[in-house]
Formats: structure tokens, C-alpha cells, sequence
């Protein structure tokens, strides 16, 4: 009876009890969506409105899981914001702008104060020589993601490219859809919303839970948990110990760590994508890709078409092509360019470093963008192709370590440190101090740099599996990750963001 008593108390005491680490790579998050999700299948051939309320609901709680009280901040957000637009498509002409701006602006109220009153504060603190009060606050996970989504959905009712009636229970669902929460993908009201409007037709909702789809979903899940629990949660440890003091390491160290963080941000931020997305199909909805081998770019373009997709392309959407894109010269085009990825940098975080980032990527672009006449006169062979790659991905550590790095300081003691003391000679060493640590990173490049082919045949090997091993592989799998982890388990990267 105690013990009952007991399960009981622990079990209330989790439910009650807002926890940031509360994530897809942990038991009690797959031991409470086995639960939801049984439900789910339940009520799917049920009421729609049943269905949707139900989804609403554990979304708000997974919310309340992540953020606590700021949690509020979700429902307030999508209540105003869907009103704000349900008023603009009544208008015209300077109302209907008027009514758009004011929901962009009270959509980003929220997003500034959170996350950036402090830096503001602080700098403002600095140029002014005054001691201005800087707030305290916790930057609720996932502002970035659904305010972006907020944002879509108001420009795109705005234009026009979306003009189907959206129930205030269907924009809840939308907005608040837990897969998407902690890191997006940013999903874009014309992907999401339009898969709501099956709901109605039981047949279509149960043929889209048992196909294929759902063993796609279990495999992405699978593959997204290795990703990140296995080797980005690992090879973090070691990497958090160079960017804390890179002097107190070898050059070589220092290289292995950038390597390293530019492997753990792919494997983190790609593998949450996985999962997400898993999630999404178990449930019968389809989510766009959020990744597509980025460091076998040819360029920094290249890179901005396969890196974090859902951003890259509201970023062009929202930001480039308003701005004039390349429809107004070379040099507006290149500010443009320029412009647009300060934004991508400083939606990262309140921090001079994300700026710089942005900014490099920025110069990046313009100065692909500039030689890419003399570029197309280059004919692309093997190796010419090789080298480009090279180049890109020496870029893109580079600009990682900047990324990574809190001030400015750690990212001159990296770079001094790695042109002073760089050896071959610690290679060796290196490897039979970390061999496990060696061999993920080995992993995780080779299975990035795995052709498509390679990918498809083991997606469909996987499908053809017989249901019962298809789960004690996905278990398996949450089993290997979570004992692994060592009860370490790291936020998501991009959570922060």
C-alpha cells in the first residue's frame, strides 16, 4: 500500500513540476508519450474537435513541462495573434498593413524582452556610461521558434498565399504542436494546417496511421536518437572542455574540439529534426526535411539551402525578398545578403557573437555571390569539386568556433593558440586517451557523408521489418541512448535559441 502511495506522490510531484531538461531523449518523456499516444489512437476515430482538444492539452502541458509559469506565454500568443489576423482579413489597403504590423510587433514584444532586454541593458549600460537596470530573466524554450511560426502565418494571410479559414482550435493545434515546440522545425500554417482538415474523414486519418508513414516515423526517431543522445551528447563533454579554456589544451586539441562542435551541433540540431518529425508521422502528419547533408556543401550558398531549412527559408521568405532580394543590383543584393544574416545571427542569441557570426556569413555570401561569374567558367571535376568542399567546411569550422566561443577573448586564445602550438605529433596520444570520443566523431562524419543511396537502403530495410522488431529496435535504441548517457543528458542546442 506504501508503495503505491509512493508511486502515486512521484507520480503527481512530475506532473506538477516544470523541468528544462524534461526532452525527447529521456524515459520520462517516451514513458508519458507511450501514454499519449495510446489515447491518441483511441480518439482518432472519434470527434475531431475531441481529437484536436485532446492534442491542445498535452501540448500546453509539455509546454508547462518546459517552461513553468512563462509556459502561459504559448496559449496568450496564439489567442491574440489569431484574433489580430482574424481582423486583418477584413480590411484593405493601410488597415490591412496597419493590422499586420501591429501583430508582428506585438508578436516580437515577448521574443525582444526575453531574450534580448539584457543584452540591450547592458550595452546600452556601456555606451552611455550609465548603470541601467539589467533584467533577470529566463528565456522561455521555443519563443523563437513559435513566434517565427506566428509571424509566417500572419504575412502569408497578409498576401494572400494562404486564405483557408483557420478555427481558433485549429491555430492552437498549429502553434502549440509539442514535436515543434522546443526547436521547430519552423513549420509554415500552408504545411501544418491543411493536414488538420483530414481529421474529418476517419478513413483517410486511418489509413495515414498504419502505412508507411509510421514506420518512417519510428526510423527517423531511431536514427534522430542516435544522433543526438548517442554521439553529439558525448563527444559535448570533451568539446565544452576546449571552448571553456582553449590555452589549457594542445593546438591540436583545439582543432579536434572545433571538429568535434561542428560534428555536435549537426548530429544535435539534425537529430532533434529527426525526432520531431518522427513524432509528426506517428501521428499522421507529414513534416517537410530539415537537413540535407550540409557539410557536403560545394559553397556557403549551398550550405544556406541544406542547413536548418525551415530557417533559411523564412529567412527568405520574410526578411531577403522584402528587402528587394536580388531584384534591385549587385549591391543591394549583397546588402541584402548581408543584412539578412545579421538577423540569422542575432536570432541565435543576445550576444556580439552571434552577430559577428551572422555577419561573417554575410561576407560570405556576398563575396561567393561576386565571384560566382569567374566561378561558372571553372569546369568541376572530382577534385575540383573536392576542394570546394574543403574550403566550405574550413569556413564553416572556422565560423562554428565563433559561434560557440561567449566572448571574444576564447575565440583569439583558440585561434593564437592553434597557429602557435598545432602538432601532428599529438595525434597518436590523442586517440589512445580518447578512443571512444575518436571513434564517434569518425562515426558521425562518415554517416554524414553517406550518399542518399546509402540512406534509402537503410530506411527500406528497416520498413521491411516485421512490426514487433521495429519496436525492440526503436526500444533499443531509447534504452542504448539513455544508458549512454550517464545521466547526462544535454539540452538541445538550438532549445536556447
Amino acid at each position: 500500500m506504501h508503495i503505491v502511495e509512493s508511486w502515486i506522490h512521484e507520480l503527481l510531484l512530475f506532473l506538477v513540476t516544470p523541468d528544462r531538461l524534461w526532452q525527447f531523449c529521456t524515459m520520462p518523456f517516451w514513458a508519458l508519450f507511450t501514454a499519449f499516444f495510446g489515447v491518441y489512437l483511441v480518439f482518432r476515430g472519434g470527434r475531431r474537435t475531441l481529437l484536436l482538444g485532446y492534442v491542445v492539452a498535452f501540448n500546453l502541458f509539455f509546454a508547462w513541462k518546459a517552461n513553468g509559469l512563462t509556459a502561459l506565454l504559448l496559449p496568450l500568443t496564439a489567442c491574440v495573434s489569431w484574433w489580430l489576423v482574424e481582423r486583418m482579413k477584413r480590411c484593405e489597403g493601410w488597415r490591412r498593413r496597419t493590422w499586420l504590423w501591429l501583430t508582428v510587433l506585438l508578436l516580437l514584444a515577448p521574443l525582444i524582452y526575453y531574450k534580448y532586454a539584457g543584452f540591450l541593458a547592458f550595452n546600452f549600460s556601456l555606451l552611455l556610461r550609465e548603470n541601467f537596470p539589467v533584467p533577470q530573466v529566463v528565456l522561455p524554450i521555443g519563443i523563437s521558434f513559435y513566434t517565427f511560426q506566428a509571424i509566417s502565418y500572419a504575412s502569408d494571410v497578409y498576401r494572400r498565399r494562404y486564405t483557408a479559414h483557420t478555427p481558433l482550435l485549429d491555430y492552437l493545434f498549429y502553434l502549440t504542436f509539442f514535436p515543434l515546440l522546443l526547436a521547430g522545425p519552423i513549420t509554415r500554417a500552408g504545411t501544418l494546417l491543411p493536414q488538420l482538415r483530414q481529421f474529418a474523414l476517419r478513413r483517410t486519418l486511418h489509413g495515414r496511421l498504419t502505412g508507411v508513414r509510421v514506420q518512417m516515423g519510428l526510423f527517423l526517431i531511431v536514427l534522430g536518437l542516435l544522433k543526438k543522445g548517442l554521439i553529439a551528447d558525448y563527444i559535448a563533454q570533451y568539446n565544452n572542455w576546449i571552448f571553456d579554456t582553449p590555452l589549457a589544451y594542445s593546438g591540436f586539441e583545439n582543432v579536434m574540439g572545433a571538429l568535434g562542435y561542428t560534428l555536435q551541433i549537426y548530429c544535435d540540431f539534425s537529430g532533434y529534426s529527426d525526432i520531431s518529425i518522427g513524432l509528426a508521422a506517428l501521428m499522421g502528419f507529414r513534416l517537410p526535411p530539415n537537413f540535407n547533408a550540409p557539410y557536403q556543401s560545394l559553397n556557403l550558398s549551398d550550405f544556406w539551402r541544406r542547413w536548418h531549412i525551415s530557417l533559411s527559408s523564412w529567412l527568405r521568405d520574410y526578411i531577403y525578398i522584402p528587402l528587394g532580394g536580388n531584384r534591385r543590383g549587385k549591391f543591394r543584393t549583397y546588402l541584402n545578403n548581408f543584412l539578412t544574416m545579421l538577423v540569422a545571427g542575432i536570432w541565435h542569441g543576445a550576444s556580439w557573437m552571434f552577430v559577428l557570426w551572422g555577419a561573417l556569413h554575410g561576407v560570405g555570401l556576398i563575396v561567393h555571390k561576386a565571384l560566382l561569374p569567374l566561378l561558372r567558367r571553372i569546369p568541376e571535376p572530382f577534385f575540383v569539386r573536392l576542394l570546394c568542399r574543403m574550403l566550405t567546411m574550413t569556413f564553416l569550422v572556422c565560423t562554428w568556433v565563433v559561434f560557440r566561443a561567449e566572448t571574444w577573448e576564447v575565440v583569439t586564445q583558440f585561434f593564437s593558440n592553434v597557429s602557435a602550438t598545432f602538432s601532428w605529433d599529438y595525434l597518436v596520444p590523442f586517440v589512445k586517451a580518447r578512443p571512444v570520443w575518436t571513434v564517434l566523431l569518425l562515426l558521425g562524419f562518415a554517416l554524414h557523408y553517406t550518399p542518399p543511396r546509402g540512406y534509402g537502403r537503410l530506411r527500406h530495410a528497416f520498413v521491411r521489418l516485421p512490426w514487433l522488431l521495429q519496436l525492440v529496435v526503436f526500444l533499443a535504441a531509447v534504452l542504448l541512448v539513455i544508458n549512454f548517457s550517464q545521466d547526462n543528458v544535454q539540452p538541445f542546442i538550438y532549445s536556447r535559441f
